[in-house]
């Protein structure tokens, strides 16, 4: 008899649907993971540009999932915009969730040019922007401004798993992490 883990994630986006999916299965080998992508309203701007709107972003859909579906896990991943000292990055938020506990993680920042992030103030997505000043296509449903801007050495999908699996650590030992 297989193990099943049932997930349902906040985007239908493949690359979020795959790295949810890749994390879950890195850390759990021995099951066969299920993973939906559903529509989830974010409750933020399309374009978040504060950590606070990401996170708040990435939040909003788990719980959307978590409300109205029922499934093993529920993950959810929303890239946004930081303005650190060293100046504009872009990282992500995610969250993930059973029926007992969330975990809320972040991923590495990648520095953004100031064009890119000239873009982003004038009110366009992330996505949009890259494709404009990179003559690119589609680059959110593929290895997306982390890719690019990285020469494929790492992707959104990368990292959005590397994020996801940081975010699981209270699920892999979850005595560690009790109240």
């Amino acid at each position: 008899m297989s193990n099943i883990l049932t997930v349902i994630v906040g985007s239908q986006n493949p690359v979020k649907v795959s790295a949810v999916k890749n994390a879950l299965q890195s850390v759990y080998p021995d099951a066969d993971i299920e993973c939906q992508g559903v529509d989830a309203p974010s409750g933020v701007p399309d374009q978040p540009m504060t950590a606070a709107e990401t996170r708040a972003g990435a939040l909003n859909r788990m719980h959307f999932c978590r409300n109205h579906h029922h499934a093993d896990f529920y993950a959810a991943i929303e890239g946004g915009l930081e303005v650190l000292e060293d100046g504009p990055v872009t990282c992500a938020y995610v969250a993930i969730a059973d029926n007992q506990r969330t975990s809320v993680g972040r991923s590495a920042a990648l520095p953004l040019p100031q064009a890119v992030y000239d873009g982003l103030v004038a009110g366009d997505e992330l996505s949009d922007v890259i494709d404009a000043q990179f003559g690119t296509q589609n680059i959110k449903h593929k290895e997306g401004a982390m890719g690019l801007l990285t020469n494929g050495l790492a992707t959104r999908e990368s990292t959005y798993r590397q994020a996801l699996i940081l975010a699981l650590a209270p699920f892999m030992h979850p005595l560690s992490f009790s109240a």
